[in-house]
């Protein structure tokens, strides 16, 4: 997108002249100096004649590309250059998490259900239904059940911030616009029927131009990629050495041709598991938590009834 301005053209003449002025009037004599503006104007309409600008998103990567190259922009600028043309195309369709895919909470259940949902999950935020997954009720925030806690009388309805409904087709620059200005994190997408199709977080939209944002499931640095959770399981990153794991739950999981347990999960199961499905290998369950980028971030594992423990 280029910036440009207008100049008025002057009906008065100035006392002093301190850089060529813009135009002139097509009345002026031609009795002074020449004006520096006309030679320029020229100049510059033979270049775009000569090397025309970009006349599409694809030219302008192509553009941006070769800057990189030419060290005019770091690489990290241009990925979130990038970023931000290619949001310009997708809708809330295109980045949300489907459906059948999403972790919710039933307004009906237990305190004791909600928690272990909470903590297996490990999201902040959380759509309630009622009698159907499909009837989204509200929003309830990870840290309120802690009022739960406290007071146990509470209704758990009084906790619900309203849900913020909008269809598939909403532009992601929109959107984020949305999130802004209402303080908003979290807004389930609707199809043409009015169905839930799934949710959307700004950490998505975001995620489209700045590339995947730590999060409280990411590594950090000198720590193991498997954790022990509230429960007894474990919490194993998508990217943990097979051997790390051989060695955690005493299994024998082959290591030959990959390296890392995501890897081998994929190639287990034909292809990389979505959110919410599970994989069973050597006794253990790898249920898939989180993916990023076409990957499993993080898996749930936990052993086979009646598998020994090591």
């Amino acid at each position: 997108m280029s910036i440009g301005y207008s100049v008025r053209p002057e009906t008065t003449t100035r006392s002093t002249v301190s850089e060529p002025q813009p135009s002139r009037s097509p009345h002026t004599k031609s009795g002074g100096h020449k004006s520096a503006a006309e030679p320029r104007g020229l100049l510059n309409r033979m270049l775009e004649f000569l090397h025309p600008g970009p006349d599409s998103t694809s030219e302008l990567i192509e553009t941006l590309a070769d800057a990189e190259e030419r060290a005019l922009i770091a690489p990290e600028s241009r990925q979130m250059l990038e970023g931000v043309l290619r949001m310009a195309e997708l809708s809330a369709g295109d980045a949300m998490v489907a459906a059948p895919r999403m972790d919710l909470l039933n307004i009906d259940a237990s305190y004791e259900d909600l928690l272990a949902t909470v903590i297996e999950t490990g999201h902040s935020r959380f759509p309630v239904y009622e009698d159907g997954r499909d009837n989204i009720i509200g929003i309830l925030l990870a840290k309120d059940l802690l009022k739960l806690q406290r007071a146990p009388e509470l209704n758990l309805r009084t906790l619900l911030r309203p849900a913020v409904f909008v269809p598939e087709t909403k532009g992601l620059n929109e959107l984020l616009r949305d999130f802004r200005s209402n303080r908003n994190h979290l807004a389930i997408v609707i199809d043409e029927f009015g169905n839930t199709a799934g949710l959307i977080t700004i950490e998505d939209v975001l995620e489209e131009i700045v590339g995947e944002i730590e999060d409280e499931f990411d590594d950090k640095d000198g720590e193991s990629s498997i954790y022990t959770l509230a429960d007894g399981s474990q919490r194993v990153a998508g990217d943990a050495e097979i051997a790390a794991v051989n060695q955690a739950f005493g299994v024998e999981l082959p290591a030959q041709e990959f390296d890392t347990i995501g890897g081998l999960v994929a190639h287990q199961h034909g292809r990389v598991p979505r959110r919410g499905e599970t994989v069973t290998m050597a006794g253990l369950h790898f249920h898939v938590m989180l993916t990023r980028g076409g990957s499993v971030r993080w898996f749930k594992v936990t052993r086979e009834t009646g598998s020994q423990d090591s």
